[in-house]
């Protein structure tokens, strides 16, 4: 007679409270994993930014808009309260917003970084797009307060030497009063309740995660 061997109704209810256990342990982890992946990205973009103004020097002095042709990073809504997305580029024409066509291009899909604050991003853009912008359906991001030096402000850019500016959008007078006096720090919120902060620091622009030192 051959008896068939099974979980018994003790072990089975073992086996399911300790995966339990294990997923309560790993979701914080893939939470926290999650915020980090957004702010490495991020992180990384703002840095493109200055670099794009180091290497492309768009200004043209001769122009009393100059600065509106900062290399820029602009973090906005979506129409529709369907999220938030940012936007890398130079308002090159001196038109007052950055048109698609003066987007950087995302270095690893080569479509432009560039969202418009009035259509809707719940769907992760429209596929002519960098779809890695729409930080609100890639990660979670619900909320994003900026304080220093970039309060006020919803973008910073960059001038040719990298310093870091702000209020510069608006600006008609061929001068320098728009360099950061202060660091500015961006505070990024999470639909997990958890948040996280990147600093620019003022004069040299340098950019990393609060609380991670130098990376």
């Amino acid at each position: 007679m051959h008896i068939k061997k099974a979980f018994t109704m003790i072990e089975l209810v073992f086996v399911i409270v300790v995966m339990g256990i294990i997923a309560a342990v790993a979701l914080p982890r893939f939470d926290s994993d999650n915020a980090q992946e957004a702010m490495d990205q991020i992180l990384s973009d703002i840095r493109y930014t200055q670099h794009l103004a180091l290497v492309d020097n768009v200004i043209d002095p001769t122009d009393s808009n100059w600065q509106r042709a900062f290399w820029s990073i602009h973090f906005e809504h979506c129409g529709g309260a369907s999220g938030w997305f940012y936007m890398v580029g130079s308002d090159s024409n001196y038109g007052g917003d950055i048109d698609k066509i003066e987007a950087a291009r995302d270095l690893r899909s080569g479509k432009p970084m560039f969202w418009k604050n009035t259509d809707d991003c719940s769907n992760g853009g429209d596929g002519t797009v960098s779809e890695k912008v729409f930080i609100s359906k890639k990660f979670g991001i619900n909320n994003i307060t900026f304080a220093g030096g970039c309060a006020g402000g919803q973008y910073f850019g960059f001038d040719s030497f990298g310093r870091p500016h702000a209020g510069f959008t608006t600006s008609a007078t061929p001068n320098y009063d728009s360099i950061m006096t202060n660091d500015c720090n961006m505070t990024f919120s999470f639909d997990n309740h958890s948040n996280m902060t990147i600093q620019i620091r003022k004069e040299t622009g340098y950019a990393s995660i609060v609380g991670q030192g130098d990376q």
